[in-house]
């Protein structure tokens, strides 16, 4: 699952033969068991220059891929113009099946599209209307996104993927809504807040019910080797709460600090006065955090998530113990970002 470090010192390291060993492609470039190795593979894939690549580059990137792990690579091919392509794949094609995602739920879109409408909801927070349409724009937004980046090993049903969009987008605009009439008659800053806590209150639904299926059905979980061991609710639980937290340390920086700094810059005459520059700055101020913040939050927790065999559901540990006895104390799956 995760990458060791001694395939971290592969590059060096010399076959018997003179040669360099094979690059594994089908791992991330950098070790996984430690943050700083997850942030530079987010770093990586949530590059959001990755987003104008034409899907003749995205396409020649997953065939160099495949045929380097099949060895039928072209001659001269470097080093680096695998590790390029490599990055392409992991950031256009799901993790599960292999298949392109769309663009807007790529992550390598969340600073693009997060930084317009989280800037948007900062500037645009004090009407009803505007409350409505931009928390109705954010909630689409982060569906879409949940469900590209669901396990795709579960299969969902588009009446399913329906009522889980409406209930997400009902209960995040019903919580904004709420916290904007309670904050009427509060100070300005207090006020500004009110789309951050609306953000991570909605997140704490909308992930969960985009993802319902995996809770209801539970997800693969696997060995270290990758063999499908069964399916468990318990793992897609935890997976799901781990996407929720880093969700909303996503967007707190931005969302939190920009409030201080708008507040702060106010009460300069020059900058009240340029009124029309104001969403425009908060929009780029956002754009700057998750450029940032994007990669950190997704690296927090690996993606190829782990739990004991002693905390899944019973009739699996007791089907897994049947087959290997105590060889497998760990279990791995895919928990999505």
């Amino acid at each position: 699952m995760a990458e060791s470090l001694v395939n971290q010192e592969q590059n060096v390291q010399m076959t018997p033969f003179g040669k360099p060993p094979r690059l594994d492609l089908s791992k991330p470039r950098w070790d996984q068991t430690t943050f700083v190795g997850r942030l530079k593979h987010f770093f990586n894939v949530t590059d959001p220059r990755t987003v104008i690549c034409s899907d003749k580059q995205l396409y020649a990137a997953k065939d160099l891929v495949n045929n380097y792990k099949m060895g039928l690579e072209p001659p001269g091919t470097t080093e680096e113009q695998l590790w390029f392509a490599q990055k392409l794949y992991m950031s256009a094609f799901h993790p599960d099946h292999g298949e392109k995602m769309n663009l807007i739920g790529k992550m390598s879109f969340q600073v693009p599209g997060g930084m317009a409408i989280t800037g948007a909801m900062l500037q645009w927070y004090k009407t009803m209307p505007a409350v409505i349409f931009w928390q109705w724009i954010n909630q689409s937004f982060n569906a879409l996104v949940n469900y590209t980046n669901r396990n795709a090993a579960s299969a969902t049903t588009s009446k399913e993927i329906g009522m889980a969009y409406v209930t997400a987008t009902s209960g995040a605009l019903v919580t904004a809504l709420s916290l904007n009439s309670l904050t009427k008659k509060s100070p300005p800053l207090v006020a500004r807040y009110v789309p951050f806590a609306a953000v991570a209150a909605a997140n704490c639904v909308n992930v969960p019910m985009m993802r319902q299926q995996e809770v209801l059905s539970g997800i693969t979980v696997c060995d270290s080797d990758g063999k499908e061991l069964g399916k468990s609710q318990k793992a897609a639980r935890k997976g799901i709460a781990q996407v929720v937290v880093s969700r909303i340390t996503m967007a707190a920086p931005g969302m939190c600090v920009l409030p201080l700094i708008m507040e702060r810059l106010l009460k300069f005459p020059w900058f009240k006065r340029v009124s029309v520059l104001h969403g425009p700055f908060q929009v780029l101020g956002v754009g700057c955090f998750l450029i940032f913040m994007t990669p950190v939050a997704c690296a927090i927790f690996p993606q190829q998530c782990s739990l004991a065999v002693s905390k899944l559901e019973l009739d699996l540990q007791a089907s897994i113990k049947a087959e290997f006895g105590d060889s497998i104390q760990t279990v791995y799956f895919n928990k999505g970002l």
